[in-house]
Parts: C-alpha cells; structure tokens; sequence
C-alpha cells in the first residue's frame, strides 16, 4: 500500500527520514513545561501557575507571505522558519505575554527530507531566541498542489501573562511616548510589491545589496530574518508601566499603531528620529513610491513599538539598548481619533 502511496506521490518513508532529522533540533527549542517529545498526535505543556497564577493565554498565527518565493530562489531554507516564528510571537508579545510552545505547518507538494530539516531547523532558532517550546507541528506531503521546489509554512503560539499584568492599550494617555525598535530590514512584509518591483526593474537577486555594506548581495539582504522581540517586550513590561505595544507588520506604522489606540488617541512620529535602513530609499526610488504608500506597506526601519509615560522614555530607551535593541523615541500620544500623524522627513536619515 505505501507503494501504491509513493507512485500517487506520497512517499512515507520521507516523512519518516524528516521527522527523524527535526529531533536533531528541537533540543534547541525546549522548556521544562514541555511534557511531551516531537512526534506524538499531540503537544503537551503545563501550565507554568506558580508564576502566573491567575493566567491569560494569548494565541497568534501567521506565515511567511511571499518572501518564501525568494527562499525558493536563491534555494536557501534556514532562515525562514525564524521569520514564521517572529511573526507568531511578536504578535503576542504586544499584550506583554510570555511566549511558551509554538506548533508550525510545512507543506510541500514533494516532500524533500533536507529542505524540510533546513526550515525547520529555522523554526528552532526562532523558538530559541523566544525562549519557547516547539511541541509539534505538522509536515504535509500534498502532490500537485505546489511546485517543485515549493512550499508553504505558517505557525502558532500559545503565550501567558498575569490578567493584571495585561497590555491592551486602554493606559495609554495624553503625552505618552512611542519608543521605536529598529527592524532588521523588511522583515516579513511587502514583498509581493517588493518582487513587482525587482522584476520589472529587471534586477537580479545576486545583484549588490543597496547601500553597499559588505559583499552582501540583494537576495540575502531580502532573507535578512525578522527580529524577534519577545524578550525585550517581556523585560520592559515587567520594570515599567509599559502602555501599549504594536508589532509593525504589513499596513506599517500607519495601520498597525492604530490598532492599540482605541479610536480615543492619535499619534504623531518624527520621521527624522530613527536610522532608515538603505533598502526602503532603494525601494522607494526603484518604484517612484511616496511616504504615504511606504508607511503603509513596510515597517519603514521600526520593527515594534512600545507607548510608555513621558518621565520614564529615557529609561525605556536605555533599557532597550542596553537588551541589544536599537530603540530611539519616535513619536508622542495627542488626543485624536486613532489616527498616525507623519512630520519631518526621514530621507535624510540613513545606516
């Protein structure tokens, strides 16, 4: 029968070799909660109530979008299991959740036991740096519903934050400051407007990385992994009144701000108060993009953001940096409508 399964384009025995080789690196992506090893119908975790012990569990899911298509291109698969990871627990981040087990999907029309070891290994060093557990997940072999050398990932994790401890926005006052954390570049947003760009421009990914820094070519530039935030999210609620947090993905910080401002606030960026990485200005003037159409479709070289009172900004910023963030105060809380205000320019701004 399993035969019969592999000439219908199923092959059993690579879903066994794939399984055989995630074991290597699930170590890596491991807490003492876990209760159960990779391979079970189920993950098991407990509870961790003698820290939390009147506990909110907060969820999030996410992929990768199109930036997998680059992956596919230049054939490089470890990095992108990170971005399905960031994306998941940055999201979570933002109600100052502590990330505790991911699960991931990857689904491939042949399944290749190297390539799926290569993402998966990515899916580790993401969970790693979260300081959560990869429990389970699941590996579908599904012919002709990819192409060859395709495939898709998406992920799920499950975080705890004490009921009081929970951020949701509804602090957030008059005068209040943004502090901004510095993306790692485009993170895991636009690209589908990103490879519009490159292919019309007739631009090849081994082509020099905009802004000349290094032998680092466009491609790789692109596969920069998202910045995982949940640690420095954790670290700055538990020391200080931490407001409101925004995880900047796609509708930028137009879009995503907004979203914890509860229709009652606006707030107003200085554009000039943060370091612009050199592919935006690329991209701007490879498409004749404006602000308006940048701010809404990439982070713009801010990756999160975290409202706090005025008197302890500086504190916050310092506390960032000294957790290895690059964080600067970029905006201010007036009272509004739920609405992002741009001044200045950031053009003038560069790495």
């Amino acid at each position: 029968m399993s035969e019969a399964y592999r000439e219908a384009g199923v092959d059993i025995a690579a879903g066994d070799e794939a399984t055989a080789r995630y074991r290597a690196h699930t170590t890596r992506a491991w807490r003492p909660e876990a209760l159960t090893a990779l391979g079970g119908f189920g993950g098991a975790f407990a509870l961790p109530v003698d820290r939390y012990p009147d506990p909110v569990l907060v969820s999030g899911t996410d992929g990768v979008g199109t930036k997998l298509k680059i992956a596919f291109t230049l054939g490089r698969h470890d990095t992108i299991g990170v971005d399905c990871v960031a994306m998941c627990v940055n999201d979570i981040s933002v109600m100052g959740a502590e990330p505790l087990f991911f699960l991931d999907y990857l689904a491939m029309g042949r399944l290749d036991p190297v390539v799926a070891e290569q993402v998966v290994r990515g899916v580790a060093d993401g969970c790693a740096q979260a300081g959560c557990a990869l429990i389970g997940g699941e590996t579908a072999e599904m012919p002709g519903m990819y192409h060859d050398g395709e495939y898709d990932l998406a992920g799920f994790a499950v975080g705890v934050v004490q009921r009081e401890r929970l951020v949701d926005g509804s602090a957030i006052a008059d005068g209040d400051v943004v502090v901004g954390l510095a993306s790692s570049g485009l993170h895991s947003n636009g690209f589908s407007l990103v490879r519009k760009l490159i292919q019309d421009g007739g631009i090849a990914l081994d082509a020099p990385a905009p802004g000349g820094a290094g032998d680092r070519t466009l491609g790789e530039d692109l596969l920069t992994p998202t910045r995982i935030y949940s640690s420095t999210a954790l670290a700055l609620c538990q020391e200080f009144p931490v407001h409101g947090m925004a995880h900047i993905t796609g509708g930028g910080l137009t879009e995503n701000v907004p979203r914890i401002l509860h229709g009652r606030w606006d707030v107003t960026l200085d554009l000039g108060s943060w370091r612009t990485p050199p592919i935006f200005p690329w991209l701007a003037r490879l498409g004749d993009l404006g602000d308006d159409d940048l701010f809404r479709v990439f982070n713009m070289g801010v990756g999160f953001t975290v409202i706090i009172p005025a008197e302890v900004a500086d504190s916050v910023v310092a506390r960032a940096n000294n957790l290895g963030e690059s964080a600067a105060r970029i905006g201010v809380v007036r009272p509004g409508a739920g609405q992002v205000h741009r001044q200045g320019s950031w053009w003038d701004v560069r790495l």
